[in-house]
């Protein structure tokens, strides 16, 4: 009897609770009635900023030691730490019109560089035998990013 009783008070529960969701029962119509927002566009971020964000973080890499172990796994937090600022000064290089879009195609070949090494997911470790390293495509291009930078300024 246990089990009727158990298997009967389980039914009218779903029961119940099916007929409260599709009723619309303890809800309410703020949801007809609220005005629509408008949608917000985030600023982009100006390519003077930018640029100085990325150098700063190339820089304190540097400053940082950079990544001096060979160890697998071991320095990407430190490759993160570079494509974030990389892909802001992406945003903000799309966003520049004071010069001509081919004038970017190194900068954003080197960007990709770093952006396919970071797309692995992990660090792969170092040193000069180790030919599956990502750490050239992310450092390395970064460097060599900070560089462009320098002697291609845009005011």
């Amino acid at each position: 009897m246990g089990r009727d009783r158990w298997g009967s008070t389980v039914g009218a529960l779903v029961l119940t609770v099916t007929v409260a969701a599709t009723s619309g029962c303890g809800g309410s119509d703020d949801a007809v009635d609220a005005k629509p927002t408008a949608a917000v566009t985030p600023k982009p971020v100006s390519l003077t900023k930018a640029t100085t964000e990325f150098q700063d973080a190339v820089t304190d890499y540097d400053a940082q030691g950079g990544c001096v172990s060979i160890e697998p796994n071991t320095c990407y937090d430190a490759m993160i730490d570079l494509i974030e600022p990389a892909r802001d000064l992406r945003k903000a290089m799309n966003s520049e019109k004071s010069v001509a879009a081919e004038f970017w195609t190194e900068a954003y070949a080197l960007i990709n560089i770093m952006e396919k090494g970071v797309e692995v997911g992990e660090d792969r470790g170092g040193g000069l035998n180790n030919t599956a390293s990502n750490r050239p495509d992310v450092f390395g291009s970064a460097h060599d990013l900070a560089d462009w930078l320098d002697q291609n300024p845009v005011s």
